[in-house]
């Protein structure tokens, strides 16, 4: 990486859309479902190639700030993890109340 280049920064008004499209989805879960991270980013950068990748920072900050307000859950192996110590590949879906 160029020791120039600057870090991309989300605008607020794409930041209030991936919040927008992952709560929807998420609450449109089927019981027992989740939604792959991926889905959001592909939504909102449309049909630009490798656009939705420069989104997933955002995704994952915002899906761990909703997590912790307990608007959804994040799950790894199909079991709800920490959103504040997770690693890895994850899912996002309705906090399960069992």
């Amino acid at each position: 990486m160029d020791s120039t280049a600057q870090p991309r920064i989300t605008p607020p008004e794409t930041l209030a859309a991936l919040e927008e499209t992952m709560l929807r989805r998420v609450t449109a879960c089927e019981p027992g479902k989740t939604i792959d991270p991926t889905e959001i980013a592909r939504a909102l950068a449309g049909p630009a190639g490798d656009a939705w990748g420069a989104l997933m920072p955002a995704v994952r900050r915002i899906a761990v700030r909703l997590a912790n307000e307990g608007r959804l859950a994040v799950y790894r192996k199909g079991k709800q993890a920490d959103p504040n110590d997770f690693k890895g590949l994850y899912r996002l879906g309705p906090v399960r109340q069992d």
